[in-house]
């Protein structure tokens, strides 16, 4: 009702928050742009060039790509003032306020191949190869349980995501006769500089990058970004278009998906499964360096989600996971992180010996009693003071007592003493409360959400696998994986089992007590989903086809039940189903199931009842029931047992 909103800062409220998520934008999007493209063939195509589409005036301002690197943990700024004129401007016109206009007033429109570039083009922005996409917006992934990692961490969890759109943008773009679109000048101007980095012949033809060549695409694409920010944000957009070429965007998409290609290939781990989340670190001006954190169950959800694995390749993930730490046994689930044992409070905070000994600066310090930096307690061992945050705060004591105190100390001992500092506390990499708590996504600690988006990624490869046409055993061992990761889900538990009402949904399972946090989590989302691939509802060009080699024959009752549902007239409603049967509703439309012994689908509406040979009903049938017209009144679909599992 109040249109577009965002987050404010206010200063008296401490958990008020600014940024932006980052593999949401991608992959949620992407799933809403395959689901059109199976309910509505050709919308989209013809949205290409129609300029029918607005941009969002979110009053944050993501900071210069140089102040990024100075500090990439605080990066965007809140314009207030900017909010207040939008604001002002809404009480005068309207929610479009809320929109980037033009200089007369008017909103501003673009075409949808604007719109996907722009998607597109900011997350290039920010790629780092071999690394992922750096996560310096003030806001973690998806899993805000790692949002410590804000401003070090890269996420292949996104590139992977990212690998997925770039495909559909590539088959979207070569189904069309348009050989150019009208994009934003601004656009354009980015879309050549981001192209010309990934186009060169150095890149196109790169197998591997080292730390320096790293930071010089790194470099490159950044300040790209960088520069197209710092027009729109003083400038605006000035409403001149220019056509790009559907061959240059074709290039960019090949280009770009061939690094992704090589990060992904980079990322797998020794044990056979996936990295989500790396390290960036930029401790010069010629190089990026990558370190790799332990493994996570939300890498793996996402590289089998991005269709970029073979079906043996899926199989040999999923069996690696299977034998991996992430593996609770006494849940049958999967935890999200591995868990560990931290340490006690007394061995924490720890200047080992070894770094003692070697430091002159900790050495004088010692011997002068100076207690800005380190203390030393009865045993003898060495700590940082505790009023140190971070590293920081101790470059600047280091420098202000070498000035005062300790002019003898030279740099190299200052960097030293940084590096030991980062080795007593490895703040690079602390993900936050997925390794210090033990409820909610902490240590130990099952996420249902994410062990649904397992499933449900597990599915989509077994119909992939199927799709392609793969051995009938690769297949089926796909489909074993798909079973075993859904017998963990609370739903086949008892309450003992599960710690709470099975059929609730509940956000996740510490390792010391049942389920906790109960509320409607996306989980629901990923197992509805689940639950109409198995019942084997496929939509593809607006048709509606049946194909459930995921359901299994026990499904089907073996006695008389009622199938009780609210039909689109809104008064509830039942059916009669006989053994051999199976009933559940789409789009409000029964739907009987039906053990036989051929394929065929009954249409059962005001005309009375008509039979279709075959598992697919024709365009304008499956519109109607899209569209709820009440006109279809119930389907039976009949399936032999060869269609289902045993």
């Amino acid at each position: 009702r109040e249109g577009i909103d965002w987050e404010i800062v206010d200063p008296d409220d401490p958990w008020s928050y600014i940024g932006y998520w980052g593999d949401h934008q991608i992959i949620y999007l992407q799933k809403l742009l395959e689901v059109s493209t199976q309910f509505h063939p050709g919308q989209l195509d013809n949205f290409l060039n129609r300029s029918i589409f607005s941009y969002a005036n979110v009053p944050y301002r993501i900071k210069e790509y140089a102040a990024i690197l100075e500090n990439p943990f605080e990066t965007v700024d809140f314009d207030v003032k900017a909010d207040q004129d939008i604001r002002e401007k809404v009480e005068k016109m309207g929610t479009d306020a809320k929109l980037i206009l033009d200089n007369k007033g008017k909103v501003i429109h673009v075409t949808f191949v604007e719109k996907i570039l722009a998607t597109l083009l900011s997350k290039l922005s920010n790629y780092v190869p071999g690394g992922g996409i750096w996560l310096n917006t003030q806001r973690p992934e998806w899993n805000d349980a790692n949002n410590a990692l804000v401003g070090n961490g890269l996420s292949m969890v996104t590139v992977y995501y990212l690998q997925r759109f770039l495909q559909f943008l590539s088959e979207l773009l070569n189904r069309s006769e348009l050989k150019a679109f009208d994009v934003s000048s601004e656009i354009v101007e980015f879309f050549n500089e981001i192209s010309t980095v990934f186009n060169t012949e150095e890149q196109r033809q790169l197998t591997d990058v080292n730390d320096r060549v790293r930071r010089q695409i790194m470099d490159a694409l950044g300040n790209a970004g960088s520069r197209f920010r710092s027009h729109v944000y003083t400038e605006g957009l000035s409403g001149q278009r220019q056509q790009v070429q559907k061959s240059e965007i074709l290039a960019l998409i090949r280009n770009a998906s061939n690094h992704l290609e090589l990060s992904i290939k980079k990322n797998r781990r020794s044990d056979g499964l996936y990295h989500a989340y790396n390290i960036l670190s930029i401790a010069n001006e010629d190089t990026a360096q990558i370190e790799y954190l332990q493994e996570m169950l939300e890498g793996q959800v996402a590289v089998l989600s991005a269709g970029v694995l073979a079906p043996k390749e899926a199989i040999d993930l999923l069996d690696a996971l299977r034998q991996s730490s992430l593996f609770r046994e006494d849940q049958h689930s999967y935890i999200l992180y591995p868990d560990k044992k931290l340490p006690l409070f007394v061995n924490r905070n720890v200047i080992p010996n070894e770094d003692f000994e070697s430091s002159r600066f900790l050495q004088a310090m010692v011997e002068d009693r100076c207690r800005e930096i380190v203390l030393q307690d009865k045993t003898g061992q060495l700590h940082f003071n505790g009023e140190i945050r971070n590293a920081n705060i101790l470059k600047e004591r280091l420098h202000q007592l070498r000035q005062d105190k300790y002019p003898a100390i030279d740099h190299d001992e200052i960097t030293d003493l940084l590096e030991t500092y980062e080795k007593v506390f490895n703040h690079k990499a602390f993900t936050g409360r997925s390794g210090t708590f033990y409820g909610y996504e902490g240590l130990g600690c099952i996420y249902w959400h994410m062990v649904s988006k397992l499933v449900l990624a597990i599915q989509e490869n077994c119909i992939w696998a199927k799709q392609q046409g793969s051995e009938e055993d690769v297949v089926n061992q796909l489909i074993a994986h798909y079973y075993d990761a859904r017998h963990g889900l609370g739903f086949n538990k008892t309450p003992s089992e599960y710690g709470a009402f099975p059929s609730d949904p509940y956000s996740h399972t510490p390792g010391n007590a049942g389920a906790q946090q109960p509320g409607m989590t996306g989980q629901v989302k990923e197992d509805i989903l689940s639950r109409l691939g198995e019942l084997g509802i496929r939509i593809k060009n607006g048709c509606i086809s049946f194909d459930p080699f995921l359901l299994k024959s026990d499904e089907f009752i073996t006695s008389s039940k009622l199938l009780t549902y609210y039909p689109l007239k809104g008064d509830k409603d039942s059916i009669n189903l006989v053994a051999g049967e199976l009933g559940f509703t789409f789009c409000q439309v029964p739907i009987v199931l039906r053990l036989s012994k051929d394929n065929k689908i009954v249409v059962v509406s005001a005309r009375g009842r008509e039979e279709f040979s075959g598992m697919q009903l024709d365009g304008s049938i499956s519109q109607e029931i899209f569209r709820r017209t009440g006109k279809v009144q119930r389907l039976e679909v009949h399936v032999t047992e060869e269609d289902v599992l045993d």
